[in-house]
């Protein structure tokens, strides 16, 4: 009998751990993981202001790492470092995702209008390139909004769970559009009490990403 894959996921950000973990435990919990932190990806990046082959460089290791480690997979949960995720890709032989392309294919799947909300900015405009060019491949028309949720993730990194919850929460509430999608994998777990505010479905990267993840390996 073939073994359970080992995915390697790796994070900018300790607060995206439980919910990649909760999303792997109710979807496929077979699946062996091994989470990697590296949180100093955000505060470089915030001082760099832009992706630097540094920065860059430093994925690609970290890759590297994975692989001699027995990972099947990896699956990145830093939705800020796009171009640095796909060199990754390029330079192993091993699946590697990006934390929202799961998302995202789900979303340009038909024409529609999207509120992508997020909590961390300096991941919007990647983000933004990221949807266009998935959905021109795809040959659909996407009408994206996208939108900060001011204060959620400070509330998040001061312990305050309840307040980045509540915040986002009321954000969703709000959308006027055909899909709502959380942007980053520390949002997932205010998706209930935002599907109980809204009939508008909601993605998350997280789910979507274990989905693909299973049907590519399992």
């Amino acid at each position: 009998m073939k073994s359970a894959p080992k995915i390697y996921l790796v994070h900018a950000a300790a607060v995206s751990i439980p919910p990649i973990v909760s999303s792997f435990t109710a979807a496929w919990p077979e699946a062996k993981l091994a989470n990697l932190l590296e949180d100093s990806f955000m505060p470089d990046l915030a001082t760099d202001g832009r992706l630097t082959d540094a920065m860059i460089g430093r994925f690609v290791h970290i890759g590297e790492y994975c692989v001699r480690a027995g990972a099947d997979a990896i699956l990145f949960a830093c939705s800020a470092f796009g171009p640095a995720i796909e060199e990754v890709r390029r330079q192993l032989k091993i699946p590697v995702l990006k934390p929202n392309e799961a998302m995202y294919e789900q979303l340009v799947a038909k024409d529609c209008s999207v509120s992508l909300l997020a909590t961390f900015p300096p991941s919007i405009p990647s983000m933004v390139t990221e949807i266009k060019e998935i959905a021109r491949v795809a040959g659909t028309k996407i009408k994206l909004d996208t939108h900060l949720v001011e204060g959620a993730l400070a509330a998040l990194q001061g312990n305050n769970p309840e307040e980045h919850n509540r915040l986002i929460v009321e954000f969703a509430a709000k959308q006027q559009c055909d899909v709502i999608a959380f942007a980053q994998f520390s949002m997932a777990p205010a998706l209930q009490a935002a599907v109980a505010r809204t009939s508008t479905p909601i993605l998350t990267t997280p789910d979507s990403a274990v989905v693909k993840l299973k049907a590519m390996l399992a």
